[in-house]
């Protein structure tokens, strides 16, 4: 049955293919992916799935997440196929046919790649329905790249059910793993992520007294260091991060400002730590700044936890590739400090998230996710849209 699947995804490569460009040419972001959704849902209702739309609202207004419903012969067993939808905020670079014709805004994390293997996988289990039993839902998320997560507002509104799935299977493209190969970790695999906003007021005035004021740029400076310091001492043997990347004092030359402004990220791959880290950031920043008059506002923006993959789901997805595709092209993961909002379902499910190669350095497909050069080995879509179909069929 195995080579059933294979000559199956092999044609439908052509509209593999076809989805990609097209949502690659017309990237929408996140929240905003009404186009988007709306090719998704023809092109599933074009070959008889049955659709539901408005999935994921967000303050009220309906949501532009999609969930296809695949049946096969009758049985209980449901599974959830994700795929994300939003695109990023990114000039496109790169010189092709279907480059971004929206200015500013660029598939540059492979989620056009995500949603177009789901919807191929969709319509190849549509088509061998008479050979696996129970119930596929091919879920089209909005918002992976922007808090809070299309993924927590699909928990929150409990849109997957009727029936309600046993396990979700996600996965990501990864340009450093070369094309051909797909990669598996079990248990804690890509860290929680917060983001941190702080104000470090002083009291400003003219630079040529700063003895008259509380420099709250030197205040910054300091709790920066000291921070970063006193962070990494903290629950050694646990990977975590504390990284800010934003910092905006709106002096001038001949003027202390009155306060600073900086943004950050924290990461952790224990939930427990986790919280610890939000309750002591806030504390430690104020105790810092009062050393020095100064005062600090610390909001820890809560993001996404960590995604861990069940052993026994990712061991089953596992078995399904290296059948598929062979044992050599299959390989270990290392954890990832990067996040994602599939973890969220990994909370509340079993879940598997594993990475799909699609780096291919003689041909220059190496440009990393989140920059305006990205691009994949297309060929790559292939694999990951078999490995879905088969992880489902490869036990019926």
């Amino acid at each position: 049955m195995v080579e059933r699947v294979r000559q199956a995804i092999g044609a439908a490569r052509e509209d593999l293919l076809r989805d990609r460009r097209h949502l690659h040419a017309h990237p929408e972001l996140s929240y905003k992916e009404h186009g988007t959704a709306a090719y998704v849902a023809s092109q599933l209702r074009a070959v008889g799935i049955e659709v539901r739309t408005g999935i994921a609202s967000l303050n009220g207004a309906p949501g532009t997440g999609v969930i296809g419903v695949v049946k096969g012969r009758p049985g209980e067993r449901c599974i959830c196929l994700r795929a994300d939808l939003d695109a990023l905020p990114i000039q496109e670079a790169n010189e092709v046919d279907y480059r971004s014709r929206n200015a500013g805004v660029m598939h540059a994390c492979g989620h056009d790649a995500h949603t177009s293997m789901v919807l191929t996988a969709g319509r190849v289990l549509h088509a061998l329905r008479e050979h696996w039993s129970g119930t596929v839902l091919l879920l089209f998320q909005p918002g992976e790249e922007k808090i809070p997560g299309g993924a927590s507002l699909v928990v929150g509104e409990d849109a997957l059910r009727d029936p309600r799935p046993q396990a979700i299977l996600g996965q990501h493209v990864t340009p450093e793993l070369a094309v051909g190969k797909v990669g598996f970790r079990e248990g804690p695999f890509m860290a929680s992520s917060d983001e941190l906003y702080v104000t470090v007021k002083g009291r400003g005035g003219h630079a040529a007294m700063p003895q008259a004021h509380i420099d709250p740029i030197l205040m910054t400076a300091r709790l920066l260091l000291r921070l970063k310091e006193e962070f990494a001492a903290l629950h050694p043997g646990h990977p975590k991060v504390l990284s800010f990347g934003k910092v905006i004092a709106n002096g001038a030359t001949n003027v202390i400002p009155d306060e600073v402004r900086i943004e950050g990220t924290l990461r952790a791959f224990d939930e427990g730590i986790r919280g610890q880290l939000h309750a002591w950031l806030p504390e430690r920043a104020q105790a810092l700044c009062a050393q020095h008059g100064a005062t600090c506002d610390f909001e820890v923006r809560r993001g996404y936890p960590v995604v861990v993959n069940d052993p026994e789901l990712t061991r089953h997805t596992r078995a399904a590739a290296e059948a598929f595709l062979g044992k050599d092209r299959v390989v270990d993961m290392d954890q990832r400090m990067g996040s994602e909002d599939f973890a969220f379902y990994t909370h509340v499910m079993p879940g598997c998230f594993f990475r799909l190669g699609t780096g291919d350095p003689e041909r220059g497909i190496t440009s990393g996710l989140h920059t305006p050069t990205f691009n994949i080995a297309e060929e790559a879509m292939a694999i990951g849209a078999g490995v879905m179909v088969w992880s489902v069929m490869g036990t019926h």
